[in-house]
Order: structure tokens, then C-alpha cells, then sequence
């Protein structure tokens, strides 16, 4: 059974100045719908921080981000100078079942990138949970997964399918300046738990 229900939303970083524009793009071309708009998730901090603004598909959402560099470069202004402008950041998962999935994944070899966040966006309690990056390296230099569950109900979605709240935008920055600032630079994931005979399952390539 999977453990992953629907991709959540894509994160594009945006380079200094193209919030806007990216803006634009998904709301008049594509016809999404801007939700939030946050434009300065840390707005006390004298080094570095991000906008955040999340355009809502219906059954997905993107979120699109802007590094805010002060006494120090942001992390966002990082990943875009290595990746360019409305590069992926991260694709967030919603899972059935957010603990089950992260026991599972720690199991296999995965690596969070810190505690489980817990955040009440206004319709029920949302849990994230955001991995290391997929290659070793620079915290704010890396593409990285999400896993988060969401409320579920027929009236909550009913209202609104993709929220994001202030806390979360900080919390996944909070999380990555702090390895950047330790220099923890572990991948996501290590394979060494991977039988070496591993094949793809029978039941996987029918009809293929």
C-alpha cells in the first residue's frame, strides 16, 4: 500500500525581484488563485529571510519564494544563484499517515532534516515533515522532498484544499539555516540498506 496520497505543492525559488512575474504566470496563465502572501517570514531577523507566496490549483498548490538577503546572502538567494530563477525547490507529499510514513522511512535509511512541524492553518492541525537534501552538500544549495498530512474531512475540504500558514514558511527556514549554520551537509537518504540482488517487484512491471 503507499504511503503517499497526491503531491501537496511544488516550491519554485524565485530570483530577487520575479516574485511578482512567477506570480502572475500561475495566477493569469494558469488560473491559479493566490491564498497567501507572506513577504517577510522573518521579519526580525537583522541576517536573512524569504517571501512566501502560495497559489491554490484546487487538488494541489504551488508556493513560490524570494530570498530577502541582509547582513548575510538568504537561503533562497543561494539555491537560485546554483539552480536560476523558479527552479524546484522541494515537492511536498501528503501522506495517509504522516508518523507510520516517517517510522517507515527512518527505518529504510531516511534522514528529516529536523523535528516534525505541527501547525494549526486555520482547518485542523497540519504536520510536516522535511527531509535532508537529495545529494550531499550546502543546505540551501539542495533539492529536498517534503511529507506532510493534512485535515481531511468533507467539510474542511469542501473549503479549501492547499493552506499554508506564516509558522510554516519560517519553520522550513528555521530548519535549513540551521544546518547551514552547523554545516551539516548529510544527504536524505542512504542506500546502504538496499539488498544488493534487489530487483523490481513482478507485480510492479505488468503492463509495462
Amino acid at each position: 500500500m503507499s504511503h503517499l496520497k497526491k503531491v501537496d505543492h511544488i516550491s519554485y525559488a524565485c530570483e530577487k525581484g520575479s516574485i511578482e512575474k512567477w506570480a502572475w504566470f500561475h495566477i493569469e496563465v494558469e488560473g491559479g488563485t493566490l491564498i497567501k502572501r507572506i513577504d517577510d517570514v522573518r521579519p526580525d531577523d537583522p541576517d536573512s529571510s524569504m517571501k512566501i507566496w502560495c497559489i491554490d490549483f484546487g487538488d494541489f498548490g504551488i508556493a513560490l519564494i524570494e530570498g530577502i538577503d541582509r547582513a548575510q546572502k538568504s537561503q533562497v538567494t543561494n539555491f537560485v544563484d546554483k539552480h536560476g530563477d523558479h527552479s524546484c525547490q522541494h515537492v511536498a507529499y501528503d501522506c495517509h499517515n504522516l508518523d507510520k510514513f516517517q517510522e517507515h522511512m527512518i527505518e529504510m535509511g531516511g534522514h528529516p532534516r529536523g523535528s516534525t512541524l505541527v501547525r494549526d492553518d486555520g482547518f485542523g492541525i497540519l504536520k510536516q515533515m522535511f527531509a535532508k537534501g537529495y545529494a550531499s552538500g550546502h543546505a540551501g544549495e539542495a533539492t529536498f522532498p517534503e511529507y506532510c498530512q493534512r485535515p481531511s474531512t468533507a467539510d474542511e475540504a469542501a473549503e479549501i484544499n492547499i493552506t499554508f500558514s506564516n509558522e510554516a514558511g519560517e519553520g522550513f527556514y528555521n530548519q535549513v539555516q540551521e544546518a547551514i549554520d552547523s554545516g551539516d551537509e548529510q544527504p536524505f537518504f542512504d542506500f546502504s540498506k538496499m539488498p544488493a540482488t534487489w530487483e523490481v517487484p513482478v507485480e510492479h512491471t505488468q503492463g509495462i
